[in-house]
Order: C-alpha cells, then sequence, then structure tokens
C-alpha cells in the first residue's frame, strides 16, 4: 500500500473535532489516515477550558501519545496558532497546513495580529457574544454568514447546535516561535471567507512556503472537502 503520512486536523475556535467529519471521510476515500482531535473544554472533551498555550500543549501531548512521526499538521482559523505552538522543537513533523487560519510568528496573538493590520469588514464580530468570564460564545443566526455561506443548509443545520463556549486566552496569548524558519507549509486563502478577510489571510499566505486559493468560505472542510483534499493529499503522500 502506498505510504501516507498522518494527518492530524486541529479545529478553530467554537468547534471540536466534529467539524472535520465530512472531509475525513473524503480522506478516507483515498487511503489517507487521519486524526481530528478535540482540544480541550471543546466538542465531546471533558478537560477544562484554556488558552492558546493549553491548548498547544494538549495536541503536542497528543501526538506524543498517538507516536505519530513525518505528521501533517492542519490547522483551520484559530487553530492555525495552536499547530504553530505545538510545532516549537519538534523534528517529527512534515509539513504544516494552514486553513483560512493565523499563521503567527513568534511575539504574536490571534488580536495582536488582527490589530496590526488594516481593517477589513467581516460578519464574524457581529456574531460574537462576549461573557463576563472572559469567554465567547456566536450567535447561531449570524454565525451562518460568518462561517457557513458556501455550505449546504442540512451542514449548517447540523453544525450550529454544536457550536461551543470559546476562551478568551486562546486569542490573547502569544506564540513564541516561527516553525515555519524550519518547517515548510502550506497556507490555503478562502476568497468567500467572512471571518478572516482574504486581505488579511494573504498577509498569513505570504509566511508560507505555499498559497493555494479557494472560492469557498470560512468552511472549506465542508463546503469543498474534495479540493482541500486534493491539496492535502500530495502533501500526504510525497512522491
Amino acid at each position: 500500500m502506498e505510504y501516507s503520512r498522518p494527518v492530524v486536523l486541529v479545529h478553530g475556535a467554537w468547534h471540536g473535532a466534529w467539524c472535520w467529519a465530512t472531509f475525513q471521510a473524503e480522506l478516507d476515500r483515498r487511503g489517507i489516515t487521519s486524526y481530528a482531535i478535540d482540544l480541550p473544554g471543546h466538542g465531546t472533551s471533558l478537560e477544562p477550558l484554556g488558552g492558546l498555550d493549553h491548548d498547544a500543549a494538549h495536541l503536542a501531548a497528543t501526538l506524543d501519545h498517538l507516536n505519530l512521526t513525518d505528521a501533517v499538521l492542519v490547522g483551520h482559523s484559530y487553530g492555525g496558532a495552536v499547530i504553530t505552538q505545538a510545532a516549537a522543537g519538534r523534528s517529527d513533523l512534515a509539513h504544516l497546513i494552514y486553513v483560512t487560519a493565523f499563521a503567527l510568528n513568534a511575539g504574536e496573538s490571534v488580536m495582536g495580529a488582527l490589530r496590526s493590520l488594516d481593517p477589513h469588514d467581516v460578519d464574524l464580530g457581529a456574531a460574537m457574544q462576549f461573557h463576563r468570564d472572559g469567554t465567547s460564545t456566536l450567535d447561531p443566526q449570524l454565525a451562518v454568514a460568518a462561517l457557513y455561506g458556501s455550505c449546504s443548509p442540512e451542514a449548517v443545520a447540523a453544525a450550529l447546535p454544536r457550536l461551543s463556549i470559546q476562551p478568551g486566552a486562546t486569542m490573547t496569548e502569544n506564540v513564541t516561535v516561527t516553525p515555519r524558519d524550519a518547517i515548510t507549509s502550506t497556507y490555503v486563502r478562502c476568497l468567500k471567507d467572512r471571518a478572516i478577510h482574504p486581505a488579511h489571510q494573504a498577509v498569513f499566505a505570504a509566511r508560507c512556503t505555499t498559497q493555494i486559493d479557494l472560492d469557498t468560505d470560512h468552511s472549506p472542510f465542508v463546503s469543498m472537502p474534495g479540493a482541500l483534499a486534493d491539496i492535502v493529499e500530495p502533501i500526504a503522500r510525497p512522491a
């Protein structure tokens, strides 16, 4: 059987491993092994919520527990910050894939990076609801335009009830490394994204080895799973 690198899928804010189900099914059809993880407190995880450092440590521990080598890390949205920090000092990673994600440099946080960029209107801000404990949730109806504009009504109906709480520390803690100096990377820019503006994505994409554009929304793993798999497959199955 043809060799395939393991692909580890890291979800973004307010989501869980559940969001990758359609995409994992596509990878399965291609014989590519993938692992979708729940960050602490998300999806079916019973662990407490934490900040970026906590999430990155959980990802690193999961890689060690599964004994994954030559792995491809795929981070979506906030998950890009997680894979960036988790890659610190690791020599067992083959590639980093940022799917409309935060490809941060050392000393940057998600919010810090956004504040440094020229402002552009998106729908995500209107959907966010902030709470006194420092967490946030999304208004389900407003989240549709921000996250799922190109997805089917059935996919949207299945996703909205599973959106969860997001801790503020995930957005304000800095990454301490720039792993793309040592690990090759690909940026998938989504041109119809209403959560992270394509112009902001372009800044992050310029930090990566390769950029590929998809004409879709913030959730290509649902709206264009085949096209996203076409990007991941040659990385997971190198010639």
